[in-house]
């Protein structure tokens, strides 16, 4: 518990501190100013770093982190002994029946796709560089395509073997001059290793730009042209195997377990016999923990910089605390004849310091918020320092305020009254 007569000292020290720092407005400044760049750039970078986070967690998050990507792999690097890829060695159709029916609910549907090639389009003096994929309905809802108009590949579509197609409004962009109306009931003709493949535009999804297209134009950028993946089966060599496929697990399932048990449990069933090829399975989930990981290196990087700043400002307020000291020599010596103690003198200057660096935090973290944000709207994502780190910034500032302001105000404290007085 403080005492009245403590209390009233602390009071009294800080209208003393306040006072002698409203009388040097400049110097006072020029002290805090390495407090300020150092706590500013701390909050900065963690607004900075918070909108990053979010953009790839969004990004990532958007491919499902409870997906289970299922691979063929060689058992062995070995070159020497490795020999061409053959049906007997792919994923089949009764097998992932046997893999669904084992594993039941745990497993909310396996996504399938195929790949059949790419191609451009061609229509007076422009052109559209699409590649086509056939998708089943599990694969379809985990691209999560925003329709723009007509409807997407239904279930319907799929049994029927219908040969339709959704587009991306990039390509009606290119093809029907933006109309997404005029596109819908279209026939588009896709050229692809000396094959034509003919499909009946039903719907008109939204491009969303990956982050790979940067750097191309917009003539170059290919879109995908989505069609019922039974059509793909059909229209395409050894139709019926797959070199991977995709699972969701069901609700409530840890995906990294979930991984885990699917790869085990393919590989003792369909490739212990197999003497060059196994099952490789790899959640999103560990991407997801492996990214967010590698985010908070690099954000620990970048706040590491800005300790450093920040204790190149506490040296700065460490040697102003040292020269205001000499210049108030006469004030001590004043102060510790009128009986002042040695604890008094130290407490006195310690307070002026720790208030030196609060305010400087306290101007800090109102520009880092001000730079971070500015940041962040240029990024196009949002990104906010979390109340804990600002708080830990005030500490942070008042505790280096503590430290660099001891070594002077312990040199105060233990000044010769007589000497002091008889200071010029």
């Amino acid at each position: 518990m403080v005492n009245g007569k403590d209390r009233d000292m602390l009071v009294e020290n800080i209208k003393l501190c306040i006072t002698g720092l409203m009388a040097n407005k400049i110097r006072t400044f020029l002290t805090m100013l390495g407090i300020i760049i150092g706590i500013a750039a701390m909050i900065a970078i963690m607004t900075v770093s918070d909108a990053m986070n979010k953009s790839v967690m969004d990004s990532m998050g958007s491919m499902g982190a409870d997906k289970i990507d299922v691979f063929l792999s060689q058992k062995t690097y070995d070159d020497s002994i490795s020999r061409e890829i053959k049906n007997k060695d792919r994923f089949n159709d009764d097998m992932l029946g046997e893999v669904q029916e084992h594993f039941g609910d745990r497993i909310a549907g396996v996504a399938l796709s195929k790949d059949i090639g790419s191609s451009t389009i061609e229509q007076g003096k422009v052109h559209a560089n699409v590649s086509l994929k056939g998708l089943n309905q599990t694969a379809l809802a985990s691209e999560n395509l925003t329709m723009l108009s007509g409807r997407s590949i239904s279930s319907q579509d799929e049994n029927a073997v219908s040969k339709v197609a959704i587009v991306s409004d990039k390509y009606v962009d290119k093809i029907f001059d933006g109309d997404v109306r005029e596109a819908l009931g279209k026939e588009i003709e896709l050229p692809i290793e000396n094959k034509y493949y003919t499909y009946t535009i039903i719907g008109v999804y939204q491009y969303v730009d990956s982050g790979i297209t940067a750097g191309f134009s917009f003539d170059d950028i290919e879109t995908n042209v989505y069609i019922p993946f039974s059509v793909a089966q059909l229209q395409v060599e050894n139709g019926d195997y797959y070199e991977e496929f995709s699972v969701k697990a069901g609700k409530g399932e840890d995906p990294e377990a979930l991984c885990t048990e699917l790869q085990d449990y393919i590989n003792t069933t369909y490739y212990q016999d197999n003497d060059t090829y196994e099952s490789y399975a790899y959640s999103m989930k560990e991407s997801l923990k492996q990214m967010n990981s590698m985010l908070s290196t690099q954000r620990n990087a970048f706040l590491a910089i800005g300790a450093i700043a920040l204790l190149v400002g506490g040296i700065g307020v460490m040697n102003i605390m040292i020269v205001s000291i000499t210049e108030r020599t006469r004030e001590i010596g004043t102060r510790k004849a009128l009986g002042a103690t040695n604890n008094d003198i130290r407490l006195q200057f310690i307070i002026e310091a720790m208030v030196i660096c609060f305010l400087g935090g306290i101007i800090g973290i109102i520009t880092g918020l001000l730079f971070g944000m500015i940041a962040t709207r240029m990024m196009g994502y949002s990104g906010t320092a979390s109340i804990g780190g600002i708080l830990g910034c005030v500490v942070f500032s008042m505790a280096f305020g503590l430290f660099f302001g001891y070594y002077p105000a312990n040199k105060a404290a233990r000044m010769n009254p007589i000497e002091a007085l008889r200071y010029e």
